[in-house]
């Protein structure tokens, strides 16, 4: 099994663990510190070695920061966690603190008069530190570069990763590394920069054509980079992970030193060198002006043609999917068969990915299967574990959010099911849901638009109902690379225009907080729209659906659907038979043609 179901932090261990930093600050003459999720590489997704935040609260969502005060310590985190923190960490000394809606810097001037906060530059960038000094401006709080805190009180803090890095095939990468590289500093010639930083492990990844094992469920390396405008490039990396088959691939122009040199080559780097404001660490920036360096902010040259998918990556993608909905087929038939039954969240589990694995092609779980039933559904990232496993309940729904990393691409599918007879009003809010999905999916819009503009599609159904949810509807994904991708997102404060070759995520929801939850996801592949008779001649986009799988009908009230979305639905469910019938089991066949018949 690739997921385990133990209990990785337990609250009764935050306590000591924030009386222990508290004294050590007290030691250093501060008055707090900053533990954010992120580690030195600022990638979403973090190593057992950086999960400082987990170890010191209890909280293992993917996204928040705590900040330790003498007297509160508030643990920051945003609408997707705001049920799953109150039961991983200690409420008398941790208190959650819902954001983006309250800001640290305001959180800050609102508990002290005064004070000096430490924090460590390696993980944290400018942007982050840079609105938290500028709320702070004209109190007498400020903040302070300093060693982790966090790290000098964690006595078996895991060592760093070490994982073996691979070649990813040009047939699935559809592009050679030394073409990127070419292309890049093309870029980098034309803007008169002459370096990039690249810190980002899926940045450094796709632009190597590598894939790694560093960090659980996302097959990147953790690594340095730092692109001239040449096309040449340094790799600062732990050498461990390169075998001598790596080393080939990467070829002459790669230069490969260990990441403790990377602060003398960015020393005695030529200006001007495009640093990322959003993904850098600040580190990086103090180091290159100290040394006199001249910096250029300038978005991280990788993110935007990493997001613009190729041919070969598509047709990855497209073959992944197709693979990964036979086994989701497979299983949807088996659980339809045996739920509720004697079943337990962890069963489901384990069969679902024991269905991924019999396609022979699974390399891992592109993140921990979220499947919750009954209340344990409107928890969004809920983990089940040894402790929280429960039995599938009659009448209930179940959410089971999951996903594989194959070779050819990356998936990501949510599925809500009806055990039994659902209850009318969650009939009603599932078909809510779905008429956002459905939205998305049909949409046609005007080259330009982003996420910003099309996510309120996703939503308007449930609004004139009075409900909504704490989520983007989507976000970017990458072609066997991290499930969640920038810098494009499906979300009400994503400001980067569409273009083609995007892929994201399509996934309105609802939850009730200890009722139920609601979600449903596919992903979509952006794609030029095709013409219309009598359309304005203006370019227009719209999206392709990867995912195929059927959409429970027995969780629809027909009667809210207008007859576009039915025929949509209805055109969907044709096309996952055709698509995904020859892929599997006589006996899945049989369960797939009643599962996609029209309504």
């Amino acid at each position: 099994m690739f997921q385990t179901f133990t209990v990785t932090a337990r609250p009764e261990q935050g306590p000591p663990r924030l009386a222990a930093l508290r004294a050590k600050l007290a030691e250093a003459g501060l008055t707090g510190f900053l533990v954010p999720r992120a580690d030195a590489h600022q990638g979403e997704y973090v190593a057992p070695h950086d999960e400082r935040l987990a170890w010191l609260t209890g909280f293992t969502g993917s996204a928040g920061f705590c900040i330790v005060l003498p007297e509160v310590a508030g643990v920051f985190i945003d609408g997707r966690y705001r049920v799953q923190v109150k039961s991983q960490v200690d409420l008398a000394h941790f208190t959650p603190v819902p954001w983006p809606d309250v800001k640290p810097g305001d959180w800050l001037k609102e508990k002290l008069s005064q004070g000096v906060i430490g924090f460590d530059p390696w993980l944290h960038t400018v942007d982050e530190i840079g609105k938290i000094e500028a709320a702070l401006e004209g109190s007498a709080i400020t903040l302070r570069p300093t060693e982790n805190f966090v790290d000098a009180v964690w006595p078996d803090q895991p060592p760093p990763p070490r994982g073996r890095a691979i070649p990813h095939p040009l047939e699935f990468a559809g592009e050679s590394a030394q073409a990127k590289r070419a292309r890049l500093a093309a870029d980098l010639r034309g803007a008169g920069q002459k370096a990039a930083v690249i810190t980002l492990p899926d940045s450094v990844s796709w632009l190597l054509n590598i894939r790694g094992s560093d960090v659980a469920r996302n097959p990147v390396v953790h690594a340095f980079a730092l692109l001239h405008d040449d096309g040449r490039l340094t790799l600062f990396i732990d050498l461990a992970k390169l075998d001598a088959a790596v080393q080939e691939h990467l070829g002459p122009e790669v230069t490969l030193a260990p990441p403790a040199d990377f602060t003398a080559a960015l020393q005695a780097l030529a200006g001007p060198v495009r640093v990322d404001r959003a993904t850098a660490p600040l580190a990086v920036w103090q180091i290159l002006e100290a040394a006199g360096v001249k910096t250029v902010p300038g978005q991280d040259p990788c993110l935007l043609p990493k997001a613009r998918k190729n041919a070969a990556e598509i047709d990855g993608m497209r073959t992944a999917h197709l693979r990964d909905a036979a086994a989701m087929v497979e299983f949807l038939a088996w659980l339809d068969a045996n739920a509720p039954g004697e079943l337990t969240e962890i069963d489901v589990v384990t069969k679902l990915e024991g269905f991924r694995r019999a396609t022979n092609a699974l390399r891992e779980i592109s993140f921990e299967t979220i499947c919750g039933a009954g209340p344990h559904g409107a928890i969004m990232h809920y983990r089940v574990t040894e402790e929280t496993n429960r039995p599938l309940g009659s009448g209930e729904l179940l959410v089971v959010d999951s996903g594989g990393q194959y070779p050819d691409g990356t998936t990501d599918i949510t599925r809500t099911i009806a055990l039994g007879e659902p209850p009318a009003e969650a009939r009603a809010c599932f078909t809510r849901v779905l008429q956002g999905m459905i939205a998305i999916s049909r949409l046609r819009w005007p080259k330009g638009l982003a996420g910003r503009d099309l996510d309120p599609f996703a939503r308007y159904q449930l609004w004139l109902a009075g409900q909504d949810f704490d989520h983007g509807t989507g976000h970017g994904v990458g072609a066997f690379l991290s499930v969640h991708e920038g810098p494009q997102r499906l979300s009400r404060t994503s400001e980067v225009p569409f273009e083609p070759g995007m892929i994201l995520s399509n996934e309105p929801g609802y939850y009730r907080e200890g009722a139920f939850g609601i979600r449903l996801e596919n992903l979509v592949v952006v794609e030029p729209a095709s013409d219309l008779p009598g359309a304005d001649p203006r370019p227009m986009l719209s999206f392709e659906t990867l995912t195929y799988v059927p959409i429970d009908r027995r969780l629809i009230d027909a009667s809210l659907l207008s007859p576009a979305e039915r025929s949509w639905l209805d055109a969907y469910h044709r096309e996952v038979r055709e698509r995904i019938g020859p892929r599997v089991s006589a006996a899945a066949l049989d369960w797939l043609e009643a599962a996609t018949q029209p309504l």
